[in-house]
């Protein structure tokens, strides 16, 4: 299953994005997860005898949670029963951060039983979400 941005598929990186907020579906039982995830991390590699951080993309091709239910749901019942949306793309830490409690919040994804989130943690401060 590929990620699915505005009902289209999304298979590249956006510019100047640096990761996404997202909604994964279970089409089985009708349980949600919201959750973040960054395009790429930073990786220490030897060059010239040095230690340079070079940028590396992540694994969000292929991401489906953090969640340990819904890994465990995803490998009962399939990835094909799953839908993956990115609800907002982000280009800041923080905005990403922000964005993700906000979804949770206004859903009440913490304390519903049709969510798998069972934790959120934020910290932001205004200058981290200016564009």
């Amino acid at each position: 299953m590929t990620w699915l941005y505005n009902r289209e598929s999304l298979t590249e990186i956006p510019e100047d994005a640096i990761g996404f907020v997202y909604l994964i579906t279970n089409q089985a039982n009708g349980m949600k997860y919201i959750g973040k995830k960054n395009f790429y991390f930073s990786k220490t590699k030897q060059v010239k005898g040095k230690k340079k951080r070079i940028k590396v993309e992540s694994d969000w091709k292929e991401y489906y949670g953090s969640n340990k239910t819904l890994a465990e749901h995803v490998s009962l019942f399939g990835e094909n029963k799953f839908t993956r949306e990115i609800i907002h793309l982000c280009y800041t830490k923080g905005e990403m951060t922000y964005y993700e409690t906000k979804a949770i919040f206004a859903d009440d994804a913490v304390i519903s039983e049709k969510y798998y989130n069972d934790w959120v943690m934020c910290r932001v401060r205004k200058n981290h979400i200016k564009k």
